[in-house]
């Protein structure tokens, strides 16, 4: 699918994510169109010129933006939505669409499934809004909002089927501080994104425990073989899982003070129970719902994933954090 020289571009969701995507987008394009759910932010937003609850630190230029609260508005005058909301809260949001998406580039920059179907993005915008998986783009990482935010070098990997579509939309991310590549595997960046969520809350529990550094090494190296047999059972493809958009997003998310995965598996592990530990956060843990996810389908395919499994019966069946990650130290090599 073509994208003119000035494509209009929309953004869903108010996240520290949605503006990151906002700062890379005013940086080489025209006017954006960036809806959120709050009225009262948005208004904020314009007399501060900084979303007034993430990366504060980050100024626009608001003759570039036209803010709206009305979803149906932003998808009819845009031909590029991207979407940066929680996957938990995605399927609410869209519902209240009162016009199509078919005809529009859908861009999924969520890293996580949507919760009790199970469905990864790019699935649930094919098969629930009829959007052709050669107009779905997905975005993947290693790519933390806060070093957008202080320009600091970052890599996104772009993936779809038509890969001149994904090379023309990761061009309208590249500036001096973002560089980027293709793919074509949607489904194997899509899951590697679930999944390094889910490995970062085991390394986080693992710290709050005050296992060291010397276990975290092998924890991760298990990760990423984990990873791999799960993808390649899901979606059997020839794929490198040590490019970036798969070992690269796993590592930034299981080491970086930034990720919001680990420090939620952190509380975990010193003794926070799981719903004080997401009152406490500021923002959405996506590993929390994508662990009983990828529980739930690898009942299907029965991938051998003891740290999935470790993490889904500490935050689901309720076992003892320091009783699981012990069982588990006997499974890692």
């Amino acid at each position: 699918m073509q994208i003119s020289d000035k494509p209009r571009i929309g953004i869903v969701g108010g996240g520290s994510w949605a503006t990151a995507i906002s700062k890379m987008l005013t940086e080489n394009n025209g006017r954006i169109n960036w809806f959120m759910r709050n009225i009262e932010t948005i208004k904020a937003f314009k007399g501060l010129n900084h979303n007034p609850r993430y990366l504060c630190e980050v100024e626009f230029d608001l003759e570039k933006i036209n803010f709206t609260d009305d979803l149906d508005k932003l998808v009819t005058q845009s031909d590029i939505i991207v979407f940066a909301i929680p996957s938990a809260f995605l399927k609410n949001v869209v519902s209240r669409l009162r016009v199509p998406l078919k005809e529009k580039i859908v861009v999924s920059a969520i890293k996580g499934l949507i919760p009790d179907d199970n469905l990864i993005i790019g699935e649930f915008f094919h098969k629930c809004y009829d959007v052709p998986f050669g107009q779905i783009v997905i975005i993947s990482g290693p790519c933390h909002a806060e070093e957008i935010a202080l320009e600091r070098l970052s890599y996104l990997t772009f993936s779809c089927e038509d890969l001149k579509l994904a090379r023309a939309i990761a061009q309208l991310f590249e500036c001096h501080y973002v560089k980027t590549a293709i793919s074509d595997d949607i489904y194997g960046t899509e899951y590697g994104a679930v999944l390094k969520n889910v490995f970062a809350i085991a390394a986080g529990i693992c710290h709050g425990l005050r296992y060291g550094d010397n276990f975290q090494a092998v924890l991760i190296s298990n990760a990423i073989q984990e990873m791999k047999r799960f993808v390649d059972a899901v979606h059997p493809i020839e794929r490198d899982i040590k490019n970036s958009a798969y070992l690269g997003d796993l590592l930034v998310t299981a080491y970086s003070q930034f990720s919001r995965n680990r420090t939620f598996g952190t509380m975990i592990g010193k003794g926070y129970s799981v719903k004080s530990a997401q009152l406490e956060m500021l923002m959405i843990a996506e590993g929390y719902f994508g662990v009983k996810g990828i529980h739930e389908i690898n009942e299907h395919y029965n991938v051998h994933m003891p740290i999935t499994n470790a993490v889904y019966n500490i935050l689901y069946e309720r076992i003892s954090p320091t009783m699981e990650i012990r069982l588990l130290t006997d499974e890692l090599r």
